[in-house]
């Protein structure tokens, strides 16, 4: 694994020559974030710090395309490399092989996966600060859930888990 020292200046060097994709890109290689059902990434208008938004585009079962505004790496890199790593995660949801219907269940499933990193563990963890905030958007798609539904009870031990988490915060 390469140093986050490293990483961070080799990300600086391509946020600088402008080449976001390419530093998303060589983000997911070094993560490990790859998925067979990606497509590309697509650079959209630049975010604000308030509000930075990733969204995996593509109907269930076909390829998908990340899109990512362009001043991505303008923000903090661990948070950068989770919401890369949420994306990534829609796309395998998205994938012919997993095909996760139900909107709520992926979001609480990308969230989760931001808090605890069980599908991608080379990604970082996220500061307290976001770590509340990403537990707080898990257990607000898990409440979106029908009550007592199938899903909700799939998903209560996870739940439990982000509780936890939030509460150790």
């Amino acid at each position: 694994m390469i140093a986050l020292s490293e990483v961070e200046k080799t990300i600086k060097g391509f946020a600088q020559l402008g080449l976001t994709i390419e530093a998303a890109h060589w983000l997911v290689k070094v993560y490990e974030l790859e998925q067979e059902n990606f497509s590309h990434f697509e650079l959209t208008e630049k975010a604000e710090p308030s509000f930075i938004l990733l969204t995996t585009n593509g109907v269930i079962g076909s390829k998908q395309v990340i899109k990512l505004p362009a001043n991505t790496f303008e923000f903090p890199l661990f948070l950068m490399l989770n919401l890369l790593a949420h994306e990534m995660l829609h796309v395998k949801q998205k994938s012919e092989k997993y095909k996760v219907e139900d909107k709520n269940e992926r979001e609480f499933q990308a969230y989760y996966e931001n808090l605890f990193h069980k599908e991608f563990p080379l990604v970082p963890e996220l500061s307290p600060f976001q770590q509340k905030a990403f537990g707080n958007k898990a257990l607000e798609y898990y409440n979106r859930m029908e009550e007592g539904s199938y899903l909700q009870k799939k998903y209560a031990e996870q739940k439990e888990e982000v509780v936890q988490l939030i509460s150790e915060i």
